[in-house]
């Protein structure tokens, strides 16, 4: 728990000396001899839950094989759930209290909610009347009912810890005497559940605080231990002082003999003088002279000795008194008689040197391909002949004729000239593109061009000219043949018709 700073109250000797006459305590401040552990239950708070009880065996190992016989964790005061128990960890706990009849588990209980808020004195007075009434029984008799649950029904509970400060809502100074009802409530409570085992530790911090914390003792029936937490820090500044001040460590140890109580020490450690091993020194040879229940160092900065490598003078002195001091019986030294070892020479045998024969790579030509020529066909062409137009001679007649039906012919002035007759075109064959053969393959038969249609015969005795019209083989199926046909009509007696 993160501890905060306690108020520094000035005292003075004759205070001291008339509150030591009051107890008739003997002072009893540790011899000079070192520190040799103790028989108490040790352990060390490391943590809220499963990494507070996980780091527990490292602890262990660190003191040399020292067993951890002491689980310390704190319930969370800011809502009374947390108070009640309903907290996961509370389970691994109790576990681990489980694992052997040897270990204790410690358990600092707040009660009140809202704990650590800085709450006035005149609320904590109210919040106290009506702990002390009976409104908040219901919260701590369900925590018994969870710790017996659990198998931690013989739980060490720290309630309403360092109740003499200012620090906590649970304080004791606003109204020490409804505080008191307040308590005896509690237990009184947490004892009805069946199967409980609890022991119920007054804790208060060392010296006067806010008040002096006898002033808040409750009453020995329900008050199991005495306890007190006690870090290096003011009021005092030694530890001589830690012990002869007013409500001190050595009231601490007189009170609870008075009372037939056991004492405790849940929290103590460093703090305001930092790494101060004397300090460490010092508390582990009170512990040991005066064998509480059990203690458990605070162990994180600034106040730990294993975890906060602040304070690695405090740390060595802790770990040489602590650990584990196992007596080691003497090993006899038998010697080893030495044998010389016979050097054998290794014979060196000579490696052969194997030339490595030379193979001529060979020399493999490259085959040419010959490219294949592929003939290109010579495709003939086809001989289109031009049909031969026969030329009538024609003799101008001394005579007009007459003229034909439908043929006009006009006179010419000139009698020389003959008429040319118009000459038909010349039909053009269907020639066939012919396919170009592959290598090898024969070449393509090419279709001559059908000849040319002959002329009708025309009759000997016959004036009339007839020439066939070709229009192609596709024209002529639509329009069938045609022929161009002319008359000469010179008639039969003028000596120029050939027929």
């Amino acid at each position: 728990m993160p501890r905060p700073p306690h108020r520094l109250v000035s005292t003075c000797v004759g205070t001291v000396t008339a509150g030591l006459l009051a107890t008739g305590a003997a002072l009893a401040a540790p011899d000079d001899d070192p520190p040799r552990g103790s028989g108490s239950a040790m352990g060390a708070y490391l943590g809220y839950g499963p990494p507070g009880v996980a780091r527990i065996p490292y602890l262990s190992h660190w003191l040399g094989g020292r067993e951890i016989r002491v689980g310390h964790t704190y319930l969370p005061g800011d809502q009374w759930s947390g108070i009640e128990g309903d907290v996961d960890f509370l389970a691994d706990w109790a576990e681990w209290r489980r694992g052997d009849d040897d270990r204790m588990f410690v358990l600092n209980v707040p009660m009140q909610a809202r704990n650590e808020d800085r709450v006035p004195d005149w609320q904590v007075a109210q919040l106290i009347r009506a702990g002390a009434e009976g409104q908040y029984d219901r919260h701590f008799r369900k925590l018994a009912e969870r710790l017996v649950s659990l198998g931690a029904q013989d739980t060490v509970i720290v309630l309403g810890w360092e109740m003499n400060g200012t620090t906590y809502t649970h304080r004791c100074a606003p109204d020490p005497q409804n505080w008191k009802a307040y308590w005896r409530r509690v237990v009184n409570a947490m004892r009805s559940v069946p199967g409980q085992e609890f022991k119920f530790d007054f804790a208060p911090n060392r010296g006067t605080d806010a008040i002096g914390w006898t002033k808040c003792y409750p009453g020995d029936d329900v008050v199991d231990v005495i306890g007190m937490d006690s870090y290096d820090q003011g009021p005092g500044r030694t530890f001589e002082e830690h012990v002869r001040q007013p409500y001190g460590l050595q009231q601490h140890v007189d009170f609870a003999k008075a009372h037939g109580k056991q004492i405790s020490y849940p929290e103590w450690g460093l703090f305001r003088n930092g790494d101060n091993a004397e300090y460490i020194r010092q508390m582990l040879k009170w512990i040991d002279q005066h064998k509480p229940l059990y203690h458990t160092i605070t162990d994180y900065c600034p106040h730990g000795v294993w975890r906060c490598k602040d304070n690695p003078r405090s740390a060595k002195v802790f770990r040489e008194a602590m650990g584990e001091h196992k007596p080691s019986e003497p090993t006899p030294t038998v010697p080893t008689p030495a044998v010389p070892t016979p050097v054998v020479p290794t014979p060196v045998v000579p490696t052969p040197a194997v030339p490595t024969p030379v193979v001529p790579t060979p020399v493999v030509p490259s085959p040419q391909v010959p490219t294949p020529q592929v003939p290109t066909p010579d495709v003939p062409k086809p001989d289109v002949p031009k049909p031969d137009v026969p030329k009538p001679d024609v003799t101008v007649p001394s005579t007009d004729p007459e003229p034909s039906p439908g043929v006009s012919v006009p006179v010419p002035p000139d009698p020389t000239p003959s008429p040319q007759p118009t000459r038909p075109p010349a039909p053009k064959p269907d020639v066939p593109k012919p396919d170009v053969p592959k290598p090898d393959v024969p070449k393509p038969d090419v279709p001559k061009p059908e000849p040319k249609p002959e002329p009708k015969p025309q009759p000997n005795d016959s004036r009339e000219w007839c020439l066939p019209l070709t229009f192609g083989d596709w024209l002529n199926s639509l329009v069938g043949n045609q022929s161009f046909c002319f008359r000469f009509d010179w008639g039969e007696d003028s000596g120029f018709w050939p027929f």
